[in-house]
């Protein structure tokens, strides 16, 4: 008898293993049928298509099958009487953009979405009721969710001018983002330090601007560079020694998409249903520009180089002269971004434009003259409409980190607020879009735990801030509150070398992230957060996925 109830004990512990679901970010509505028998994907299913523009997601997830579980399914237009995984669009199922329903029996699968991009979500749900550790078995549990995004702006950037990442580390990132549900990648492409894509009227860019000659060894200052001070006053940079040559490694860095490159990941995101964002950074953070064009500088005989240091860039003259001359070369650069990218969305910096060397520019001084200028914040209001008008010109949208706010903001900018959420808040109440990075919360550079396992930016993001964090403002009437048009994680890479050190830092602050943007905000629980993301980390194991193991010790 005792042996009898230890079986049946085990058997029912078993099956309450197998019907467990954990998926991230969490279903609006879940309903586990724990008494009815599971579906089993083997070699024998069917994925079937109806629609043929489904194909993509169908492949998608056969190659998903094929990679991590040697299970490559037909695909059909004919539905079988059973053992079949069924791709739908139908845009009567829910009254929720890009919602999708997912039904599972004994006998087969069904999602149906009302889109296209629906239909994938549903596919990425299906893919986290695949077990991550029992790869024989592929038992699916009798489920039925139902299930739409709460945030129509899901987005995560990467900056590649600080460390280039190639080709086929864009992919696995962006196939990253799409396991999320996330729907824009944010492609940090020109900095300081380096100049990734390729414009073909201005050569110089990639063959001078993509590269520098070294890299500060260490966290700024950087080994070696610890005496060296800087003030950065109203009017001038005080640099001591005057003297002072940065220390580097020495390890010239660089690279650059060709835009036959950019052309085919903006193609594989597409298949993915996330939209590429490309930055081409501007007034400042242009020195890997300059080192190409110094003629387009505020300093005619000064020699621009590639930066090779990290900080705050504003000790150094990285700022274009708003000249016409400048206007005519960005517009041009901005037409084959333009013609390369589908994104109706160009994001063009405007960030930490130091007016110091406006200030002491005596063309610069002119052009605000002329144009009735009062000052140097006005200038860069000035710049920013200018680029803006020409944008809108060719039927495209700027957006622009907060600093765009100042001297005026531009007729139909949106807003990515960085420093905090004041400017997100400000551009709400002027009835314009935003998205919300607050650095303290959403930049994943920052250090996940108060000592990291490796170097990392010297400020502290843990995963339960960027969990428990609220995209829209308390400050916001329910009205304004609709000009949130979400939220976006940022990945800076100055302490990022190598891809393994992206996915360590991006993971799991991307499933949290992915959560509060997709999940309905009363469904939020970090308690039951961290237990689905014990399942999750399983599936990252299977995926080859670099995370910190501390977070399976508690």
């Amino acid at each position: 008898m005792k042996n009898l109830l230890l079986f049946c004990f085990l058997a029912f512990t078993l099956n309450l293993s197998a019907q467990e679901v954990n998926i991230i970010p969490q279903p609006a509505y879940l309903k586990v049928e724990s008494t009815k028998k599971t579906f089993i994907i083997d070699a024998k299913t069917q994925i079937v298509v109806v629609d043929s523009s489904l194909i993509s997601s169908a492949d998608f997830l056969n190659d998903y099958l094929q990679k991590y579980y040697k299970l490559k399914l037909n695909i059909t237009n004919v539905t079988p009487n059973k053992n079949f995984i069924t791709l739908v669009s139908d845009t009567s199922i829910s009254k929720f953009s890009n919602a999708y329903i997912l039904n599972t029996s004994d006998k087969g699968i069904i999602i149906s979405g009302t889109s296209k991009p629906g239909v994938f979500y549903g596919i990425q749900s299906l893919i986290q009721l695949i077990p991550a550790n029992n790869l024989n078995q592929l038992n699916i549990p009798s489920v039925s969710i139902t299930d739409y995004p709460r945030f129509d702006y899901r987005g995560m950037h990467l900056d590649v001018s600080r460390h280039f990442f190639n080709v086929d580390f864009i992919k696995q990132y962006i196939d990253y983002l799409a396991l999320h549900k996330m729907n824009y990648f944010h492609w940090h492409l020109t900095d300081d330090h380096g100049w990734r894509i390729e414009i073909k009227k201005y050569p110089k860019l990639t063959e001078i601007g993509a590269w520098r000659n070294g890299s500060i060894v260490g966290l700024w200052p950087g080994k070696g560079n610890e005496n060296i001070k800087y003030q950065v006053l109203t009017t001038e940079v005080k640099i001591t020694p005057k003297d002072a040559v940065v220390k580097t490694d020495g390890i010239k860095h660089g690279g650059y998409y060709t835009q036959e490159q950019i052309k085919d990941v903006i193609d594989y995101a597409a298949k993915r249903y996330i939209t590429i964002i490309p930055e081409i950074e501007m007034p400042a953070h242009s020195m890997a520009l300059l080192a190409a064009h110094p003629e387009l500088g505020t300093e005619l005989n000064k020699k621009y180089e590639v930066a090779q240091t990290w900080g705050m860039m504003n000790k150094y003259n990285n700022v274009l002269q708003a000249s016409d001359t400048t206007f005519k070369f960005l517009e041009n650069v901005l037409l084959e971004v333009m013609d390369l990218f589908p994104s109706q969305y160009i994001h063009i910096g405007g960030d930490e434009a130091s007016k110091i060397w406006w200030k002491q520019s005596a063309v610069s001084q002119q052009i605000m003259k002329a144009n009735e200028l009062k000052n140097e914040s006005e200038l860069q209001s000035y710049f920013i409409q200018r680029i803006e008008k020409f944008v809108n010109s060719k039927g495209k949208t700027i957006i622009g980190w907060n600093e765009i706010l100042q001297g005026g903001l531009a007729p139909n900018a949106v807003v990515m607020s960085w420093q905090g959420e004041k400017g997100g808040i400000e551009a709400a109440k002027q009835n314009h879009k935003a998205i919300m990075t607050p650095e303290n919360i959403m930049y994943f550079n920052h250090a996940q735990f108060v000592k990291e396992d490796s170097l990392t930016a010297n400020k502290l993001s843990p995963l339960v801030n960027v969990y428990n964090y609220e995209p829209i403002p308390k400050e916001l009437t329910t009205e304004q509150g609709q000009n949130i048009w979400g939220a976006q994680g940022c990945l800076w890479s100055e302490y990022i070398t190598n891809p393994a050190k992206v996915q360590y830092l991006l993971f799991p602050r991307l499933d949290a992230l992915s959560e509060i943007l997709w999940s309905p905000k009363e469904k939020r629980s970090y308690p039951d957060f961290q237990k689905r993301l014990k399942i999750q980390f399983k599936r990252y194991d299977l995926m080859g996925v670099t995370y910190s193991k501390r977070y399976l010790e508690n």
